[in-house]
C-alpha cells in the first residue's frame, strides 16, 4: 500500500492540512485522514488529476505544421482539415502507437490521469479494413498501457462527408463505417479493452450530424447500451448552416429534441449555440466538453461558459487536436475568452469560490462524469488519480487553498510546478518527469524523423 502525507489537499469538502491519503493495490484510494502510517511519498500539495476529455492523439504529430496561411485568404478550421487528410495518409498503425504513447506522457506530465480518445482512424490507406477490425484501437490501448495512463475509448462511427450523406472523400475513406461495420468494430474493441487495466473502459462516439445520419446515430446509441456517447456538436457557423439546412434546426436544438440527452452524453466545442440551447444543454444533465486551446488555434469561437454555469451545467475539458498540452492553461483560456468577449474580470468566479477553484472543480468533476471513470475527487473509493504538486517555487511561493489554485491557472507555472502523477495509483510521473520519458521519446523521434521526409 502507498501511504501519501500532503501538507494541503483539495477534497470534496474543502482544503484540509496534514492529510493522509492511502492507495491499496487495485489503484484506488483506501483512506482519507489524518497521519496515521509512514509515508511512501510526501506532497507539499495534493490535488485529483483531472481526465482529459477529449483527444484526437495522432494530431499530436502535427503540431506546428499547420501554421502557415493556406491558398484561401479566408484561411480556417476547412483548410487546416484538408491538411490534416493529407497527413494522416501517412499513418501506419505503428507510428499511430508511437504517436500515441508520446502524447498520453505528456498528458500525464501535465497533470491528467485519464484520457478519453475520441479514436476514428480505423482502417488502411484507401479505407481498406485491417484483417483486425480493432487493429488501430488496438494500438491506442498499447498506447495508454505503456504510458500507465487512464483510458476511455471512444471507437468513431464515420458515415458521409456531410449532411447531404455525399461520400467520403481522400483521407475520409480511413474513418468510414456503417452501423453495423462500427458495431463490429466496437465489440472488438471492447474485447481487447476487457483484458487490460481495471480502469480502462468503452464508450462510442458518433462523430458529429455532419458526418453520421439520424439512423445510424439512433442504431450506436441503441445497440450500445452502457458507456459514454461523446459527439462533436455546435462548433462551426458551417456544420450550424448546413445541419439546419438539412435536418431543419440547428444542431444543438436537433439533438436535444430527437435524444434523451442526460449524464452518458458529452457533447464536444458547442462554440455555435444560441443562449436558449445553452441553457437547456445545462439542464440536461449532460457534459459539455470544452478544448479552449484547439478551439482558439482552429478559430472556432467562444463557448458561453458564464450563461452555462449559471444554468448548473456540467463542463469539463480536453486537448483535441493537442498543439499544445497543458491542463492549466486550457482552464485559463477559457477564462479568458469569457473577459475578452465581456470585457470583465473573474468572469467564472462566484462568491464563494474563485476563478481558479471553479475552473478546476469543473475539470475534475465534469471530465469524470464525461470519461465514466470513477476519479475527479480525493475521496475513499474513487480511483487514485492524484497530482503531487511543489509549492516551493516562484509561481507558487508557498500559497494556500484557492490562492495557490488561481497562481497555477493564471501565474504561468503550473506545468513546472508538478511533481508527482499517480494513474490509478500507478505512480508514472516522479520528480517532474515520466518514468518512462526516454523510450517514448525516442521511439516518437523516430516515427517523426521518418513521417516528415514523406509528407
Amino acid at each position: 500500500m502507498q501511504v501519501i502525507h500532503a501538507n494541503q489537499a483539495l477534497t470534496p469538502k474543502g482544503w484540509h492540512a496534514d492529510l493522509q491519503v492511502t492507495i491499496t493495490p487495485d489503484g484506488r484510494i483506501g483512506s482519507v485522514g489524518p497521519f496515521t502510517k509512514p509515508p511512501t511519498h510526501r506532497t507539499p500539495v495534493l490535488l485529483s488529476a483531472p481526465l482529459n476529455l477529449h483527444s484526437h492523439a495522432f494530431q499530436r504529430a502535427m503540431a506546428g505544421l499547420t501554421e502557415a496561411r493556406g491558398s484561401d485568404p479566408q484561411d480556417s478550421f476547412w483548410n487546416w482539415r484538408r491538411l490534416m487528410y493529407t497527413f494522416l495518409d501517412q499513418l501506419t498503425p505503428e507510428d499511430v502507437e508511437a504517436i500515441a504513447a508520446q502524447v498520453f506522457m505528456e498528458m500525464l506530465e501535465a497533470g491528467y490521469g485519464a484520457v478519453a480518445e475520441f479514436h476514428y482512424l480505423h482502417h488502411a490507406v484507401g479505407g481498406t479494413p485491417y484483417d483486425s477490425l480493432s487493429e488501430m484501437s488496438d494500438r491506442i490501448i498499447a498506447a495508454a498501457m505503456t504510458a500507465g495512463i487512464g483510458l476511455t475509448l471512444l471507437p468513431v462511427l464515420y458515415q458521409y462527408g456531410g449532411c447531404d450523406l455525399r461520400p467520403l472523400n481522400g483521407g475520409q475513406h480511413r474513418f468510414g463505417n456503417d452501423p453495423d461495420r462500427f458495431l463490429r468494430l466496437h465489440a472488438e474493441a471492447a474485447a481487447a479493452i476487457a483484458k487490460g487495466p481495471a480502469d480502462h473502459v468503452i464508450g462510442i462516439a458518433p462523430h458529429s450530424l455532419r458526418a453520421v445520419d439520424p439512423a445510424g446515430l439512433r442504431t450506436i446509441v441503441e445497440q450500445a447500451a452502457t458507456g459514454p456517447i461523446h459527439m462533436h456538436l455546435a462548433e462551426q457557423v458551417a456544420e450550424v448552416d448546413e445541419v439546419l439546412a438539412h435536418l431543419g434546426a440547428r444542431p444543438a436544438e436537433w439533438l436535444l429534441a430527437n435524444h434523451s440527452v442526460d449524464a452518458r452524453w458529452c457533447l464536444i466545442h458547442c462554440t455555435q449555440m444560441t443562449n436558449a440551447e445553452t441553457i437547456t444543454l445545462a439542464r440536461s444533465g449532460a457534459v459539455v466538453g470544452l478544448c479552449p486551446i484547439t478551439e482558439s488555434n482552429l478559430g472556432d469561437g467562444i463557448f458561453n461558459g458564464t450563461t452555462y454555469l449559471e444554468a448548473g451545467g456540467q463542463l469539463g475539458f480536453g486537448s483535441d487536436s493537442n498543439v499544445h498540452i497543458s491542463l492549466f492553461d486550457e482552464l485559463k483560456t477559457l477564462e479568458y475568452s469569457q473577459r475578452l468577449r465581456d470585457r470583465s474580470r473573474a468572469a467564472l468566479a462566484t462568491r464563494d469560490r474563485s476563478t481558479g477553484r471553479v475552473l478546476f472543480d469543473a475539470a475534475t468533476a465534469g471530465a469524470a462524469q464525461a470519461g465514466g471513470r470513477d476519479s475527479g475527487r480525493i475521496a475513499a473509493g474513487a480511483f487514485a488519480d492524484l497530482i503531487g504538486l511543489d509549492d516551493d517555487t516562484e509561481w507558487l511561493c508557498n500559497r494556500r487553498g484557492d490562492a495557490l489554485l488561481d497562481s497555477l491557472v493564471f501565474g504561468g507555472g503550473g506545468a513546472a510546478s508538478i511533481r508527482d502523477v499517480w494513474s490509478a495509483g500507478r505512480h508514472v510521473v516522479q520528480d517532474g518527469r515520466h518514468v518512462r520519458r526516454d523510450a517514448i521519446v525516442t521511439r516518437y523521434k523516430a516515427t517523426m524523423n521518418r513521417l516528415e521526409t514523406e509528407i
